[in-house]
Order: structure tokens, then sequence, then C-alpha cells
């Protein structure tokens, strides 16, 4: 058995503080691949908004949630918004409420798709800090990270500085990563202290 993929570690992470009924964010929809594990971490109770910039993004999202017809998921809100907009969008009352954030960097991964459309640095560093202020105590915000596409190691470098000066008042953070191949996902998760 070999190790966990970055992705399936964000999940494990995430299942293991995420309690049902609770509100969780996707901030970066894709396929909606993450925005189903939410909705099934939080349950029928819980609710998940997932944003995304892109229609195609939130129409393939929309077609996995409805493909699995289980009325035991959370309620989810597609957003066509930049991620950055997350602390705006969202309603006052859910602020420092949030059980989990998760960010799968990049571009969406899906026939048709523009590859050149990619989460840029700037706004993920303001959805980052928007995060932090979101969760709950105890919360946690996981980041996949792509350093092998263009414009994915200048993301993720600052993503990864950004995680390594944050004061630990504010949270604790860790690195998953393949160090053997410095191109290969990898993933920053941070518990909210």
């Amino acid at each position: 058995m070999g190790f966990m993929s970055v992705l399936s570690f964000a999940h494990k992470l995430i299942g293991e503080r995420l309690q049902p009924g609770e509100r969780a964010i996707d901030a970066t929809a894709g396929t909606g691949q993450d925005t189903l594990f939410l909705a099934r971490a939080c349950g029928r109770r819980g609710r998940v908004y997932a944003f995304d910039i892109q229609a195609k993004a939130l129409s393939l999202a929309r077609r996995r949630l409805e493909k699995e017809q289980d009325s035991r998921l959370a309620e989810v809100t597609l957003l066509e918004r930049s991620h950055a907009e997350m602390e705006e969008v969202l309603p006052a009352d859910l602020h420092g409420r949030v059980g989990a954030v998760m960010f799968n960097l990049g571009y969406l991964p899906a026939e048709g798709a523009d590859a050149s459309v990619i989460t840029l640095t700037q706004t993920t560093l303001t959805a980052l800090e928007a995060s932090l202020r979101l969760l709950r105590p105890k919360g946690i915000v996981t980041i996949v990270l792509y350093p092998g596409h263009q414009g994915g190691d200048e993301e993720a470098d600052a993503v990864e500085k950004w995680a390594s000066t944050l004061p630990p008042s504010a949270g604790q953070a860790i690195v998953y990563r393949q160090i053997q191949r410095p191109g290969a996902p990898y993933l920053i998760a941070v518990e909210k202290k």
C-alpha cells in the first residue's frame, strides 16, 4: 500500500474535523469532486458553498451532485464568483462559524476547458486570508497546489510563504509532499487556533 494522494489526504484531514450539520466552502469547485465530498461530510442538515469563476465548472459540479441523488447530502449553493469574494458573498452570520474550506488550485481539468484560465496568486492569497476569518476555531483549510503548470509554481511558492509566516496564534500549518518530485501536486493544510 502506498501513500495517499494529496486529494485523498485533504479529504481525510477534513473528514476528521468536519461535523454533520456544519457549513463548508469549496473555494474552487472545478468538476465538483470536493463539493460532493463536503456535501457528504456536512450531511443533510449542513450547507456547502462552492465558488468558481467558470460556468462550465459549475455545470460539471451540478451534474456530479445530481448524479448522486442522495437525500443525505448537504444543500449546495453554486456561486459563479471568485474565491476572493467569499467573505463578502457569504451571510455575515457564517463568519467565524465555517468548519472547512477546500482549495484545489490550478485549472479546470475537463475536456474542452480553457487551460489558460488558472487560479491567480493574488486572488488566492486574498481568499486564504478570508478563509481564516470565516473558519470556526479548530476549523481547517486545505490547499492542493500544482507547481507543474505555468503559473502554478509561483502560486505554490506564495501560498507556502503565506502558510509558513502565519503567526502560531492564528493557526498551525502542515505540508504533505512527495519530495523527490518537485513538480508534483502537494498539499498545505492549516488548522485555525
